[in-house]
């Protein structure tokens, strides 16, 4: 049964995929309408795109935990 809410876990890194893709294509069509501003959009994407990696790992590591955790 662990496994099943492992699974289920582990669909929680199709989210931060999906933001991270939008995310890129936002931030490229930003930087080609304001070419001055690149600097500063890129690093906000980067930042913003560090944080959608971070749900993504959390959603594996809550996965790892009901798979090599066991309740009483």
């Amino acid at each position: 049964m662990e496994h099943i809410g492992a699974g289920l876990a582990a669909i929680g890194v199709i989210g931060p995929g999906i933001g991270i893709g939008i995310l890129g294509g936002l931030a490229t069509g930003a930087i080609g309408r304001n070419p001055d501003a690149a600097s500063q959009i890129r690093g906000l994407a980067i930042i913003l795109a560090a944080f959608a990696e971070g749900l993504g790992v959390l959603a594996i590591v809550v996965g790892l935990l009901s798979i090599f955790i066991t309740g009483s």
